[in-house]
């Protein structure tokens, strides 16, 4: 039901049992990586989505993730991708760099491709905020991952 009159709502859809989801996680500071990935698969099989229709692709760093989702992407083979990762100031620029990159090509393949990407590359001061933040972000990037494919289904028809 709408809650404006005459007007077509799409519902939010978490029903992962149709869905083909692919993982895309950075080895870089791994057991970050590692809490993200566990908390992300876990909300994945809770919102239906079947063992065989999840695959996961490790890449060395944050940089490496947006090129090996654009292959899953171009590949057909995915209905929402996921991306995990962490990365942790330093002293020099180089956490910027990476983080607005990253978080570019990621947008840049998601809408070139029109495969949804659930960014969860953790951009942190400290390794005690990841922690903090790497299980309940591993589920959002599930839900989020799963939402949107039903919703691009959705719209696309």
């Amino acid at each position: 039901m709408s809650r404006f009159d005459q007007v077509f709502e799409y519902d939010s859809n978490l029903d992962g049992t149709s869905l083909r989801v692919g993982v895309v996680m950075s080895r870089f500071n791994l057991p970050l990586c590692e809490g993200l990935l566990s908390a992300c698969i876990a909300e994945l099989k809770r919102l239906g989505v079947a063992d065989g229709n999840m695959s996961i692709a490790t890449v060395p760093g944050a940089l490496e993730i947006p090129l090996a989702l654009q292959s899953m992407a171009q590949s057909g083979g995915f209905d929402a991708l996921v991306a995990l990762g962490a990365v942790i100031r330093g002293e020099t620029y180089h956490f910027e760099v990476v983080s607005n990159d990253a978080c570019r090509a990621i947008m840049e393949v998601q809408l070139d491709t029109g495969v949804p990407i659930a960014n969860g590359i953790l951009t942190c001061d400290t390794d005690e905020q990841a922690e903090v933040r790497m299980q309940p972000k591993g589920a959002d990037c599930a839900q989020a991952a799963v939402e949107m494919a039903n919703l691009q289904k959705a719209l696309c028809q």
